[in-house]
C-alpha cells in the first residue's frame, strides 16, 4: 500500500543539471531561503487582493499560511503549491456585499459565508474528480470558455478601480508613475526581481509617493502613527460568517474559475517536472475547497494555487514540496504581526488603484494566453460567439435576477459560456 506521504531524499546532482523534484530535498539554509522567498512572490498579490475587498491583509497573510500547510497535508506532500488569496472573489464579492472600494467592508460576514460555500461546492468537485478522473471537467470547460472566464474578471474590474481616483488629478497621476513601476520591473529587470513585480513596484511607488508628499508638500501626505501604536505580535480580527442565500450563489461559482486555475497549473507544473501529478488534481481540488471554506470561516478571502510561485519555481529549478512548508511557516509569523498589517494599511489609494490596473489587466491578458497556448480556433463560429458573447455579458455587467436574487455580471457570463458551449457543442465539431 502506497504512504501518504513520499520518502523524501537528498537532493545529490547538480542543479544546472536537471531540477529538484517534488520528493527531493535541499540543505536546510538553502531550503529555508527559498521557502521565504515563494513566501515573498504571494505577497505582492496576497496582500492586494484582500484590500480591494475590504478584508484585512493580516489576516489573508496568516490564513495564506496556514491554508498552504493544509494543502501539504491533504495532497500528501506531493505538489508543489502556494495558497493565496484569489483574484477571482474580488468582483463577487464587491457585488454581493456592495462595497465602496475605500477602508473596510462592511458586509464581510456576506462574502465570508458565500466564501464558504464556494469552498464546499470546490470541495465537492474535487471527490467527483477523485471517483471519475478529470476528462469531464475538460469537457465541460475547453480552453475558449476558461480563457473568456479569466479575462472577463479583469475586465469586470476595470472601472471599480478607475473610479477610486477619479476626479482627483493628483491621485490619477500618482496611479499612473505607480502603473509605470511595476511595467518597468516587468520589462527591465531579470530573475526573482522581475517575479516580484507587484512588491518591488508597490515598495518602490510607496517611496515615491512618501517622496511628493511628505517631504515636498504635495497631496496628502502617508499618516505613520499607526505603525508606531501597533504591537509587534498579536491576532488580526476574525469575523463570523453570515450565510445569505443571494450571497452564496453569488459567490459560490466561482469554485468553476478555482478549478480551472488549479488544473492548469498542476498540469503547468506537471510539464516543468516531467513528473504525471495526474493522480493528485483530485485531492488538490479537495485541499484547495477546504482552504477557501477554512479561510471563510475566519473572515479571509477565498484560496488558490498561484502563479507566481510557480514562476519561482521556473525560474529557480526547485520543486520540493518541503520549500512550500517553510513557506507558509514564515507567512503564519507574518499574519501575526499587527505592525506588519499597520505598514500595509498606510498605503495609499492612488498606489492601490495603480497596482490594479496592473493586476486587473494581467488577468485579462492571462485569459487570453489560455487561447493562446491551446491554440483556440477562431476562425470556427462556435468559438468566437462563446469568446464575443461571454465577454460583453462580464464586462458590461450584465447581471441576471430571479426574483430577489441577482447572478452579477461575472456569475451570468461564466454560466453562459458554460451554457453556450454545451449547446453549441450538439451541432457537432464542424462549426
Amino acid at each position: 500500500m502506497t504512504s501518504w506521504f513520499p520518502k523524501w531524499r537528498p537532493f545529490t546532482d547538480d542543479i544546472d543539471t536537471r531540477p529538484v523534484g517534488t520528493t527531493e530535498y535541499l540543505p536546510p539554509a538553502q531550503s529555508v531561503v527559498l521557502g521565504i522567498q515563494h513566501a515573498f512572490a504571494m505577497f505582492g498579490a496576497t496582500v492586494l487582493a484582500p484590500l480591494l475587498m475590504g478584508f484585512d491583509p493580516n489576516l489573508a497573510i496568516l490564513m495564506s499560511g496556514i491554508c498552504t500547510l493544509l494543502f501539504f497535508l491533504i495532497t500528501g506532500g506531493r505538489v508543489p503549491s502556494y495558497l493565496g488569496s484569489s483574484f477571482a472573489f474580488i468582483g463577487v464579492v464587491i457585488a454581493a456585499t456592495g462595497y465602496a472600494g475605500a477602508g473596510a467592508n462592511a458586509n464581510i460576514a456576506l462574502a465570508a459565508g458565500g466564501i464558504i460555500a464556494c469552498g464546499v461546492l470546490y470541495a465537492l468537485i474535487g471527490f467527483l474528480v477523485m471517483a471519475t478522473g478529470t476528462r469531464w471537467i475538460e469537457k465541460l470547460m475547453p480552453p475558449v470558455v476558461t480563457g473568456s472566464v479569466v479575462m472577463i474578471i479583469g475586465l469586470h474590474l476595470a472601472p471599480v478601480t478607475v473610479k477610486s481616483v477619479a476626479g482627483n488629478p493628483f491621485n490619477m497621476w500618482m496611479a499612473l508613475i505607480t502603473v509605470m513601476c511595476m511595467a518597468s520591473i516587468a520589462v527591465f529587470t531579470k530573475g526573482m526581481l522581475q517575479r516580484l513585480l507587484l512588491l518591488v513596484g508597490l515598495v518602490l511607488s510607496y517611496i515615491v509617493y512618501f517622496v511628493i508628499t511628505n517631504i515636498m508638500g504635495y497631496g496628502t501626505p502617508i499618516n505613520f502613527t499607526p505603525i508606531t501604536q501597533a504591537a509587534w505580535f498579536g491576532l488580526p480580527n476574525f469575523h463570523a460568517p453570515e450565510f445569505s442565500t443571494n450571497a452564496m450563489l453569488i459567490i459560490a461559482p466561482v469554485a468553476l474559475i478555482l478549478v480551472a486555475e488549479n488544473l492548469g497549473h498542476i498540469k503547468a507544473v506537471s510539464a516543468m517536472t516531467g513528473e504525471n501529478l495526474d493522480p493528485h488534481i483530485g485531492k488538490a481540488f479537495v485541499a484547495d475547497g477546504v482552504a477557501t471554506s477554512l479561510a471563510g470561516g475566519v473572515g479571509a478571502p477565498g484560496m488558490t494555487t498561484y502563479g507566481e510561485n510557480i514562476g519561482v519555481m521556473a525560474v529557480t529549478r526547485v520543486y520540493s514540496t518541503i520549500i512550500f512548508a517553510i513557506a507558509g511557516v514564515f507567512a503564519i509569523f507574518l499574519g501575526l504581526s499587527p505592525k506588519f498589517g499597520a505598514i500595509i494599511q498606510t498605503i495609499p489609494t492612488a498606489i492601490l488603484a495603480g497596482a490594479s490596473i496592473v493586476v486587473f489587466g494581467l488577468i485579462t491578458i492571462a485569459g487570453a494566453k489560455i487561447w493562446i497556448e491551446h491554440r483556440v480556433d477562431f476562425s470556427k463560429n462556435k468559438n468566437l460567439v462563446i469568446a464575443a458573447i461571454t465577454l460583453i455579458l462580464g464586462t458590461g455587467d450584465f447581471a441576471l435576477q430571479f426574483g430577489s436574487f441577482n447572478l452579477g455580471g461575472i456569475g451570468t457570463a461564466t454560466f453562459a459560456a458554460l451554457f453556450l458551449n454545451w449547446f453549441f457543442s450538439l451541432g457537432g465539431k464542424s462549426n
